[in-house]
């Protein structure tokens, strides 16, 4: 798993880029981003998936805020990022969502 960030000097949004290696997405065959903003509509947005089983996708998000997003494996297992910059609780027990600041 990895995020990378890149601002933009002239626009108030950061192009975020997830990406999930093949053993992260646990051989899925479809891969969703879901969280605030897509205002947590599943299943999400599918992330592109490569032939090596990896998948990623990049988003534009609002500058100076906190997002909190999950993944969809196949439509029914959540996945969190342990390379995000923290975590909060999700409001379901023993769930956490996980947050880019940007």
């Amino acid at each position: 798993m990895s995020i990378k960030k890149r601002f933009l000097k002239n626009r108030p949004i950061c192009k975020v880029t997830f990406s999930l290696t093949k053993e992260a997405a646990d051989n899925a065959k479809s891969v969703h981003i879901t969280g605030e903003f897509n205002n947590w509509e599943k299943p999400g947005i599918p992330m592109k998936s490569y032939k090596n089983g990896s998948f990623s996708i990049t988003l534009d998000l609002e500058k100076n805020k906190d997002h909190q997003f999950r993944y969809l494996l196949d439509k029914q297992t959540w996945v969190n990022d342990e390379e995000a910059d923290k975590h909060v609780p999700s409001g379901f027990a023993g769930s956490k969502n996980f947050v880019v600041s940007v």
